[in-house]
């Protein structure tokens, strides 16, 4: 362990060391949400590692890679209100489940997925979102391919795509695959699937798992499955936009018991509020101002907004906390302290450089949380254990805008791949190559094929035609036989 937190510390003092020596490629820098996640959260660089089985160069090349694409493809900024929502709606891709590993399940439905159908590099924005968004959710954990493949044919494989979603794995999202899961493929595709698997890492082919109706229940729970897997789950899709799917949670200061994601990207489930917090408005312990949404305005070079907060009680002191869903975005200061009986403080939250203020906070929340103090002068460490054992009392959510709503439109970011284009090493071109060999001859075998079966299905009737007519013939022999007796018998009446 410790050998490992030495090397990320490296990786971390190479990558700032390059940006200082070189600079990076796009001359408007890395994104700063990116530089954020280097200098502060070692998992992520530990994910490069794991990746590359703990060889520290390879890890350290596909770090200032990827960050170099994520600023050019605009990774940081795709939201769905700037990709095409028709195709996040289409169903044929979507997150539901979870496999037996408890990792997330990826879906796509290939009989809804037409080759050449869809703008590709609107395409590659949707699976994108996907992919930011269970970062996002699962706190960048692993996640899992399930392609179902039920009733879907060669017209539904597109080299192309397999293409960027392989790339997307191998290149820019480390460490982020658990298993490639395939339902029920047609035989059609049996070949090009084994020539999927040659052209493979060698670590990456035991993630393969080729099931069927039967054998899922080895790797997703029956009540996980959909029952058109087999399984008991009557699920439905239906695209539910990120800030439905987390839930406002709170209602009034109150904590309505869901799901929500804050601090970090990490999911955050708040326990009940106790009897001391379940209060009316009239009597909360803390008021909060601005009640709902939080006003950005720009004071300087600075965008800033305020929270003011009062200790409404007389009589207790309180530990408050903030929580925001963009950590990488703002800055709060102080996120958490006390307040004393009747005190009130200002908080300020102060965009962080590099971000747009015009549309960028529409889809950003941030969560205030405290809790009644017995020991108004409690330590650090008293506090931090506090907040681990206690339920909160009290939760606020608010939400932001621009006060200078000059034009508050969300900006669409229209990046797309070029030099960079994930899995454009030989052997994967070579790969695609061939598949497409493969379908073009499998276009020609199917012609052939089609074409003895209507010469056999001809050659068949006429055999069946002629067997007919023989049994015909056979059968007016002796009918022949006696009328030409009869015949002679009457022509000669003395025999």
């Amino acid at each position: 362990m410790e050998v490992q937190t030495r090397t990320i510390a490296e990786i971390r003092e190479r990558f700032f060391k390059r940006v200082e020596d070189e600079g990076p490629a796009d001359p408007r820098g890395f994104h700063p949400a990116d530089i954020a996640r280097i200098k502060n959260n070692d998992d992520w660089l530990k994910r490069f590692l794991d990746h590359h089985e703990s060889n520290e160069n390879e890890a350290f090349n596909m770090l200032w890679e990827t960050c170099t694409w994520r600023r050019k493809f605009g990774t940081n900024d795709i939201t769905e209100d700037n990709v095409r929502r028709d195709y996040l709606e289409d169903g044929s891709c979507f997150s539901f489940g979870r496999d037996k590993d408890g990792k997330k399940l990826f879906i796509i439905k290939s009989k809804l997925h037409f080759k050449g159908a869809k703008d590709f590099p609107e395409l590659q924005r949707c699976i994108v979102y996907w992919f930011e968004r269970l970062e996002r959710e699962e706190n960048g954990n692993q996640i899992s391919i399930f392609f179902d493949m039920a009733e879907s044919g060669l017209s539904n494989l597109d080299m192309e795509f397999t293409k960027y979603l392989i790339g997307l794995f191998k290149s820019y999202y480390p460490n982020f695959l658990n298993y490639i899961i395939i339902f029920e493929m047609p035989w059609v595709l049996n070949a090009a699937f084994k020539i999927i698997k040659s052209w493979l890492p060698a670590k990456a082919i035991p993630k393969i798992k080729f099931v069927n109706k039967s054998s899922l229940k080895d790797y997703v729970d029956p009540n996980d499955a959909l029952k058109c897997w087999g399984g008991n789950n009557d699920y439905t899709f239906k695209f539910v936009p990120v800030a439905c799917a987390n839930g406002d949670g709170v209602i009034n200061g109150k904590l309505d018991n869901k799901k929500v994601h804050f601090a970090e990207n990490s999911p955050l489930i708040e326990q009940s509020p106790t009897s001391i917090g379940d209060q009316t408005n009239e009597d909360q312990l803390l008021s909060i101002e601005p009640l709902e949404t939080i006003i950005f305005l720009k004071e300087g070079n600075d965008i800033v907004g305020t929270i003011t907060l009062k200790n409404t009680a007389a009589d207790k002191s309180l530990s408050y906390k903030i929580k925001t869903t963009s950590p990488e975005k703002f800055r709060v200061r102080p996120s958490s302290g006390v307040l004393q009986p009747a005190e009130q403080k200002n908080v300020t939250v102060l965009l962080q450089p590099g971000y747009n203020i015009r549309g960028l906070l529409n889809n950003d929340r941030f969560l205030v949380m405290c809790l009644p103090l017995k020991n108004s002068n409690a330590t650090v460490q008293e506090l931090t254990t506090l907040w681990k054992s206690e339920k909160v009392t009290e939760m606020h959510r608010l939400r932001c805008t621009n006060g200078n709503n000059e034009n508050n439109e969300i900006q669409k970011s229209y990046s797309t791949l070029i030099s960079a284009a994930p899995g454009s090493d030989r052997n994967i071109d070579a790969f695609f190559s061939r598949m497409n060999n493969l379908e073009k001859i499998y276009g020609k075998l199917h012609g052939e094929v089609t074409t003895v079966k209507y010469m056999l299905f001809i050659s068949v009737m006429l055999t069946v035609l002629i067997a007919i007519l023989m049994i015909y013939f056979l059968q007016m022999d002796p009918i022949f036989d006696s009328a030409q007796q009869d015949c002679h018998l009457q022509c000669h009446p003395n025999i």
